[in-house]
């Protein structure tokens, strides 16, 4: 599979959604993890990451304008031990709730399907990463409905093992802007990864669309000590 530059998948792209990116540094040394999301409606555009112990979860910028919440907030990331779960929705918890009770990811997400936004029926992308005496992999979820047909559900997940440094694996919810809006196809894209923590971060967030971005989470993962290191930012910022 080709190498995509991350950078030019979101320049070229108004509207991802939501976005998942896992992977390694260009040293090896580190896992890469990042999450974005993005909105059209004033619901959506209302919201920021805010730290929640090892992860994060979405809030209200205003709550005054919130006006739905079962599906803008929620924890999109959560730790569990040496895994470390990135989600779009609700489903971080199905996770963590099913791994930590020995099932497998795949297992876990057995309960869910795709949002229920008809006539978009926004696809669920997850993924799991997982460390171990210095070892790394990851695995990556979608589950969509069959060409927007929401009675039928289609459940793909995609693993990798010891990634290669400055290189990772990219998801998102729609292929681009629509109405309804078009679900991610094909499996995840090859993309590189280069730059530390802060130029990466940087990358992601000025390359993503100037009206429709939100809020991005990058961490940088040590595999060695299982240290991390967090950036938010978030658009709407008091």
């Amino acid at each position: 599979m080709e190498m995509l530059s991350l950078e030019k998948e979101l320049k070229s792209n108004a509207y991802p959604g939501r976005g998942i990116v896992l992977g390694k540094t260009e040293d090896g040394k580190k896992a890469v993890a990042a999450y974005f999301i993005m909105g059209r409606s004033e619901n959506s555009r209302n919201r920021v990451f805010v730290e929640d112990g090892e992860g994060i979860r979405t809030q209200a910028f205003d709550p005054s304008k919130l006006t739905d919440p079962s599906l803008i907030i929620y924890a999109p990331v959560r730790v569990l031990g040496n895994k470390t779960i990135v989600t779009n929705g609700d489903q971080t918890d199905t996770i963590y709730e099913g791994m930590d009770r020995q099932m497998t990811f795949e297992q876990s997400l057995r309960s869910r399907e795709f949002e229920p936004d008809g006539p978009n029926y926004t696809p669920r992308i997850s993924g799991i990463m997982h460390m171990e005496s210095g070892k790394y992999n990851y695995a990556m979820s979608i589950l969509k409905s069959s060409d927007g047909n929401p009675e039928s559900c289609s459940r793909y997940t995609f693993a990798y093992e010891n990634p290669l440094a400055g290189e990772g694996h990219f998801i998102h919810t729609y292929m681009h802007d629509g109405n309804p809006l078009p679900s991610f196809e094909g499996e995840p894209k090859r993309v590189k990864i280069s730059g530390d923590l802060d130029t990466f971060t940087k990358e992601v967030w000025d390359s993503l669309n100037e009206e429709n971005k939100v809020s991005l989470f990058v961490r940088f993962i040590d595999l060695e000590t299982g240290k991390y290191e967090t950036r938010i930012v978030n658009k709407n910022v008091k």
